[in-house]
């Protein structure tokens, strides 16, 4: 007689956006198409890639009123008291995806797993605690809040400790989320990089290439703006891909240079990538798919040496790095980058470390010892 197969449950923090979390969920989904996916709060209308999924909610679900029920800033402590209430009994092994608090989730019986992929410690908490607190905003009563954040930080930061007692098996997405794991949780991990579309960008060999670009959503902390004024200041073609709530002040600081596309389409997307001189990454990430996509495109990244880029970019091979985030040293690693021969065929070969098959077998074979 066969062995029974043990059930996996999947659990992420939420669904509202096709950002760069939830492919890599629909990835480990393919693995085990069985698996529930179990999250916090569930926006099907915006997720069609999960229609075929089966997508169970917390009770946050139907108690949070419909206009605030994405607005996730909002909710940790009753996020956090959600995943823990959830009865994943009947499984025998979960795989949790998180940067909140996905991973508070409870295991019930001793011979249960619990694999965790961390894409970072919760930010807001830890890493980047400062900028937090520095930029909250809570419109008119921000004035009221700000000085709660510390306390309301330090209760929190015990609560997310407890959540990962239960935690078997860590996974990191970049080297600088494993460092931070083992830094705030003390906790050992296997980095695992995000699965990466590659095939998609294959570029042609005889492309011509000119101008910068760069793309994803217009929010503050992916710094736009320097690269704006990067190009404007060497009166060089920039096209920006994407829009977001920052659009329209960027809009205001670019010059004559500067090209807006908004939204494209996949395919426009990977059209302008292919012919583009380099890809521009001058903000921090916890890995950054954008620019490994670039890669996948031939396209060098000139990016921000700090954070996931790290793990994508060797100096002087695939990209330059800068190593302050300032117009000038961001221009400097421009001219620098036009001193270097960079092929695309060669960039689009060392990207292949990031493709999906990758990815799946270092997914299974953790799930496979957990089996055991």
């Amino acid at each position: 007689m066969a062995a029974r197969q043990p059930r996996i449950a999947l659990v992420t923090d939420w669904l509202t956006n096709m950002g760069g979390a939830e492919p890599l969920l629909l990835e480990i989904h393919k693995l085990y198409p069985e698996a529930p996916i179990f999250t916090s709060v569930y926006n099907k209308k915006a997720m069609p890639a999960f229609h075929h999924c089966d997508v169970r909610t917390t009770y946050l679900q139907k108690r949070l009123p419909k206009f605030l029920r994405y607005k996730h800033v909002l909710w940790p402590v009753l996020r956090a008291k959600a995943f823990r209430k959830l009865d994943l009994s009947e499984f025998d092994i979960i795989i949790s995806t998180s940067s909140a608090e996905a991973k508070a989730v409870k295991k019930t019986r001793p011979d249960q797993v619990h694999i965790a992929y961390i894409h970072t410690p919760t930010r807001y908490y830890w890493s980047h605690y400062e900028e937090f607190r520095r930029e909250f905003s809570f419109g008119e009563l921000t004035w009221l809040i700000r000085p709660f954040i510390p306390m309301f930080v330090r209760w929190m930061r015990r609560l997310d400790l407890e959540s990962i007692l239960g935690i078997d098996v860590f996974i990191a997405n970049s080297t600088v989320t494993q460092s931070r794991i083992k830094q705030y949780y003390d906790r050992p991990s296997t980095v695992i990089h995000p699965p990466v579309d590659i095939d998609r960008f294959t570029p042609s060999p005889h492309t011509e290439r000119s101008g910068y670009i760069i793309w994803g959503r217009h929010v503050p902390y992916k710094r736009f703006d320097l690269a704006i004024r990067a190009c404007n200041k060497l009166q060089a073609a920039l096209t920006i891909i994407g829009s977001g709530p920052d659009t329209e002040r960027l809009k205001e600081i670019a010059g004559p240079t500067i090209t807006f596309t908004g939204r494209v389409s996949d395919q426009e997307l990977v059209d302008r990538a292919q012919h583009a001189k380099a890809f521009l990454f001058p903000n921090e990430e916890d890995f950054g798919i954008s620019a490994a996509e670039a890669l996948a495109a031939g396209t060098p990244i000139i990016g921000y040496a700090k954070g996931g880029v790290l793990d994508i970019v060797q100096d002087g091979e695939t990209g330059v790095l800068f190593h302050e985030q300032t117009v000038d040293s961001l221009v400097d690693a421009m001219q620098r980058a036009d001193t270097y021969t960079f092929l695309p065929a060669t960039l689009h070969r060392k990207s292949k470390r990031f493709a999906p098959g990758l990815f799946a077998t270092k997914i299974k074979k953790i799930v496979d010892s957990a089996k055991k």
